[in-house]
């Protein structure tokens, strides 16, 4: 994709849906006639920390960056989401409702294991997958170390970062965190690798002490055809330190499908 191509952006516009009697919410970038993207969170992140990754895809495609249940916008229940089963559950539905059946997903973190769970159990939904930094496949790490890592992680992101995602990490609540941090360890996505079936990128950032090297190379060996590319220099928040890197990556790998 050459950066030459790139031309000023819109502001993004809140856009709700009720699914399961909850109200979802999702920030919209771009033209309205440009074909879509979707960007699924991870654990405890929302929408408003992937403005600058969706301000540079939504110049060639419309950007849509999607809340979870009890995440950023969207409602919750205090018991729900608990289990990825359902944080993936409900993108189906959420997909469905809005005509985003075919739609290339990019899930960063805990969010790169819902849109791969999403392509095993619900094979008709989703498009080609952008797994940045995926948490927990194959590796189910306990929450200490989950913890323990993204600790580590912090003092390497963008200062800029830090009061947004405390305000997401405030508005998920530890409750939800510990519950879907802790449900990592149970739900085994490894077995269901060789049944994805859609064309996958995943995106590592040399500087990411949350992920480790064996998990891609492990993750990438089971899918079919699936393809590693590392951002050097990028951290576990690489969608927010290298937004343009993400983005050339990510409409690059789109570029290739679609001239197969």
């Amino acid at each position: 994709m050459n950066s030459a191509a790139m031309r000023p952006t819109r502001a993004g516009k809140a856009h709700f849906s009720m699914i399961r009697g909850l109200r979802t919410h999702a920030r919209v970038y771009g033209d309205v006639q440009a074909q879509p993207i979707v960007i699924v969170p991870g654990l405890g992140c929302a929408s408003w920390m992937y403005r600058r990754l969706a301000r540079v895809l939504s110049r060639w495609r419309r950007v849509w960056a999607y809340d979870p249940p009890g995440h950023g916008f969207s409602q919750g229940r205090l018991d729900y989401p608990c289990r990825i089963e359902q944080l993936t559950d409900h993108l189906a539905l959420w997909l469905s409702a809005n005509g985003l059946q075919r739609a290339p997903l990019l899930g960063h973190s805990l969010g790169g294991e819902v849109i791969i769970d999403l392509a095993a159990r619900y094979p008709q939904l989703g498009g080609p997958l952008i797994a940045c930094a995926p948490t927990g496949i194959p590796e189910n790490p306990s929450v200490l170390a989950q913890l323990a890592r993204l600790t580590l992680d912090i003092p390497r992101e963008r200062p800029s970062l830090w009061p947004l995602s405390a305000a997401a990490y405030t508005r998920a609540g530890p409750l939800r965190f510990y519950q879907l941090a802790s449900d990592q360890s149970r739900h085994d996505t490894g077995p269901l690798l060789p049944q994805v079936r859609r064309p996958v990128l995943v995106l590592d950032g040399t500087a990411d002490p949350v992920i480790r090297s064996w998990t891609v190379e492990t993750l990438t060996r089971a899918i079919p055809g699936a393809r590693a590319v590392q951002v050097a220099g990028g951290t576990h928040a690489l969608t927010d330190s290298y937004p343009i890197e993400v983005a050339m990556h990510t409409l690059d790998f789109l570029e290739d499908l679609a001239g197969r």
